[in-house]
C-alpha cells in the first residue's frame, strides 16, 4: 500500500491492504489505529482467546497472521486505549460480517469467484445517450420466502426472482438500497457499520457476485447505494475505533448528523482513503454499474444547511474521488442525491464541478407530486409547476426519481399521492407516468409504484402482489410494462435528454385547460406529448406547421389499461398543420411522426 496517500487521502485501493487476507495457508489481519496502545486478535480459530497484534510500518497499524485461520471463520479485534480500556471491534475494512445483533467480523475469500461478463463490461456506458430506467429495490421486501419480518431470500435465490420482472417489465438498470452491513432493519443500510461487508442477510460476497453477473447476463446494469457522509453509532464498529474519534469529528456540533449517526470527517486523509477505496471496492470487485450516492447535501454543507456554509473539505473530497473513480472506471455511473441547488454538481471536476454523472431532480418531483396532489379546480394556478423544471433543467444532468423516500413516514405511495377518490387516481398516475416518461432525465421508479401499491412501503413486509388480482391494478401495471418498454425502444426519449434541441415545448399557455403539449426530439425521429390534467375532457387544437400526419404510440385512457378507449386511434392527418383532439379527463397521448 502507498503509505503517504493512504494519509493524504489519495489512493483507493487501501482494502488490498487492510482487512482479513487469504495469504498461502493462512490469513493476515490488519488495521490502522494508531492510538491504541495494544490490540488483540480474538476468533474462532483461536478459541477468542486473545493473540497479540505487533506494529508494523509506521507504527499506526498492526498485523498478525494465523496459520490456521480459514475463509469463512469469524473474528474480531479487541481494542486498548491509551488508558488500558478495551472495546471489541469489527474489522472497518472486513469483507464479511455477522447477522445483527451479532457483529463479528468473517474471513471472505475474495478472488474465489470468476465473473464472466467481459462482453458486458466492455460495452457498458454510463447511459448519457441511451435510455435509462431504474427500477429501485429493497432487497429484503420485493418478495419474502414467509410473513417474518427476518426472513428474506438469499442472493442467489433473486437471480431467478427478480431478473425475469425486470426484464418482463421493462427496466434496464437495478438499484439496491444499500447492501454494507448494518445492524438496524429500519435504517435500510444507511446507517452502517460493515461498510466492505455485503450484509450477510442475504448472503455472502461470493453469491452477491453471482447475482450481479447474472443481471449482466441478462443486459441489466446493477447500480448500488453508497453512504460517505455518515456511519453508525454502533460501538463496535467505526466510532471512536482506536479509542479516540478516528473516522469521526471529535466534536459533536458538526460530528453528530440530523439521523443521530457519526459524520465522516472527510479533512482527515486517512477517512478519505478509507471512502474512496470502499467506493472503487464495490465497483472493482463486485463488478457494480454504478453508485447512487446518499444525502450528498449533507457533505456540501456544514450539516446539509446553506446558511452554515460549505463544507470545503468534503467538496474537495467528492472531486477527488469522483474524478479517480472515473478514471478507474470511466464507464461506471455516479449519481449525487442533493437537494440543493449547489453548482456544477454532474460538471466535470477540471471544470470547477463535482464531477458526478447524475443528480436527482428533486424539485421535479416535489413540483410534480404537488401538482398532482392538487384538487383540479386549483390546478390552472398550479399550472407552472410542471413548466419551471425545464427553466433549470440543463443546469446539470438530471435524474427524475419516484424513490423510496416518497412512499414511506405518511408521504403516502405515489398512486394515493394523485387526488380524488380511488377511481379517479388511476387514470391520474397515469397520465403522470407518461408526463415523467416524456420529460428530459433519466428515469427512477421504486419498487410496488408500478402495481398501483396502496400501502407505504415497509422494510418487513413484501409488496402487495396480491394487488394485480384487481383489475384495475392488473391494467395499471400492463400500462407500466407498456409504457417501459416504448421508453426503451424509442430514442426521442432519451438520445438527447441532455440537449437543448432535443426538447421543444409545442404548448405551455393552456392554464384554464390544464393542458400541455411538447415534444422529445433525437436524430431519427419525433414523439408529440399531450397532457390534459383536468376533471373534464378537453377539446384541444394541436398545431404543427410542417406536419402533415401523426400516429398515435401511446394513449393512458386505453380500456385495457382501465381507461375508455377501446383501441388506439393510428394514423391521423393534419389540416394546414393542425388538428383537433379530444383529451379525456386525466389523460395523456403519446404520437410519433411518420
Amino acid at each position: 500500500m502507498d503509505f503517504y496517500g493512504f494519509y493524504t487521502g489519495k489512493i483507493f485501493d487501501a482494502y488490498k491492504y487492510l482487512g482479513a487476507h487469504v495469504e498461502g495457508e493462512g490469513v493476515v489481519f490488519r488495521t490502522f489505529a494508531p492510538s491504541a496502545s495494544r490490540i488483540t486478535l480474538i476468533g474462532e480459530f483461536n478459541d477468542w482467546q486473545e493473540w497479540e497484534m505487533n506494529r508494523v510500518s509506521d507504527g499506526n497499524f498492526w498485523e498478525c497472521y494465523v496459520p490456521q485461520a480459514k475463509e469463512g471463520q469469524m473474528y474480531k479485534y479487541r481494542i486498548y486505549d491509551r488508558n488500558g480500556n478495551a472495546v471489541e471491534h469489527c474489522d472497518p475494512y472486513g469483507f464479511g460480517m455477522e447477522l445483527r445483533p451479532n457483529s463479528a467480523s468473517i474471513v471472505r475469500d475474495m478472488s474465489q469467484y470468476h465473473f464472466r461478463d467481459s462482453e458486458w463490461m466492455q460495452n457498458r456506458t454510463d447511459c448519457r445517450q441511451k435510455p435509462l430506467n431504474i427500477y429501485e429495490v429493497h432487497f429484503g421486501s420485493f418478495r419474502k420466502p414467509s410473513e417474518k419480518a427476518d426472513d428474506w431470500y438469499d442472493y442467489e435465490e433473486m437471480i431467478d426472482i427478480l431478473i425475469p420482472y425486470l426484464k418482463k417489465n421493462g427496466y434496464n438498470y437495478l438499484e439496491i438500497m444499500p447492501l454494507n452491513e448494518y445492524p438496524c432493519d429500519e435504517s435500510w443500510g444507511y446507517q452502517a457499520t460493515g461498510f466492505f461487508s455485503p450484509t450477510s442477510r442475504y448472503g455472502t460476497a461470493e453469491q452477491l457476485k453471482a447475482f450481479v453477473d447474472a443481471c449482466h447476463k441478462n443486459k441489466i446494469g446493477v447500480i448500488m447505494d453508497f453512504v460517505p457522509v455518515h456511519f453508525a453509532v454502533d460501538g463496535y464498529a467505526l466510532a471512536n475505533y482506536d479509542g479516540t474519534a478516528l473516522y469521526e469529528y471529535p466534536n459533536s456540533a458538526v460530528g453528530v448528523s440530523e439521523w443521530g449517526s457519526c459524520n465522516f470527517m472527510h479533512s482527515r486523509g486517512e477517512t478519505r482513503s478509507f471512502l474512496q477505496s470502499c467506493a472503487n471496492y464495490w465497483l472493482s470487485e463486485f463488478h457494480m454499474d454504478g453508485l447512487r450516492m446518499d444525502a450528498i447535501s449533507r457533505a456540501i454543507y456544514w450539516q446539509g444547511d446553506p446558511a452554515r456554509g460549505v463544507n470545503l473539505n468534503a467538496v474537495e473530497f467528492l472531486q477527488y474521488m469522483n474524478q479517480g473513480l472515473k478514471g478507474i472506471h470511466p464507464t461506471a455511473i455516479l449519481a449525487a442525491e442533493d437537494s440543493t441547488s449547489f453548482p456544477k454538481v454532474t460538471d466535470p471536476v477540471d471544470q470547477g464541478g463535482l464531477g458526478f454523472d447524475y443528480k436527482w431532480d428533486m424539485g421535479w418531483m416535489n413540483d410534480t407530486l404537488n401538482y398532482f396532489r392538487t384538487a383540479p379546480e386549483y390546478r390552472s394556478e398550479s399550472y407552472h409547476k410542471l413548466t419551471f423544471s425545464m427553466m433549470y433543467f440543463y443546469d446539470a444532468r438530471f435524474l427524475l426519481p419516484l424513490s423510496h423516500d416518497e412512499v414511506v413516514h405518511g408521504k403516502a405511495t405515489i398512486m394515493q399521492k394523485m387526488n380524488g377518490d380511488y377511481d379517479n387516481k388511476f387514470p391520474q398516475a397515469r397520465a403522470l407516468y407518461m408526463y415523467m416518461y416524456a420529460h428530459p432525465g433519466k428515469k427512477l421508479n421504486f419498487m410496488g409504484n408500478e402495481i398501483g401499491q396502496l400501502r407505504e412501503w415497509d422494510e418487513k413486509r413484501e409488496q402487495d402482489w396480491m394487488l394485480l388480482d384487481y383489475p384495475i391494478h392488473a391494467g395499471f401495471a400492463r400500462f407500466m410494462k407498456d409504457l417501459n418498454k416504448l421508453y426503451l425502444e424509442h430514442s426521442a426519449l432519451w438520445e438527447k435528454d441532455y440537449s437543448a434541441d432535443g426538447f421543444q415545448w409545442i404548448d405551455c399557455h393552456q392554464e384554464g385547460k390544464c393542458v400541455y403539449a411538447f415534444q422529445r426530439i433525437s436524430k431519427k425521429e419525433r414523439i408529440v406529448s399531450v397532457f390534459n390534467f383536468s376533471d373534464q375532457e378537453q377539446m384541444y387544437e394541436l398545431s404543427l406547421p410542417d406536419v402533415s400526419k401523426i400516429k398515435e404510440l401511446l394513449n393512458s385512457d386505453l380500456a385495457i389499461y382501465g381507461g375508455s378507449l377501446k383501441r388506439k386511434s393510428g394514423v391521423r392527418a393534419l389540416k394546414n398543420g393542425r388538428i383537433v383532439l379530444t383529451l379525456p379527463a386525466y389523460s395523456a397521448v403519446y404520437y410519433i411522426l411518420p
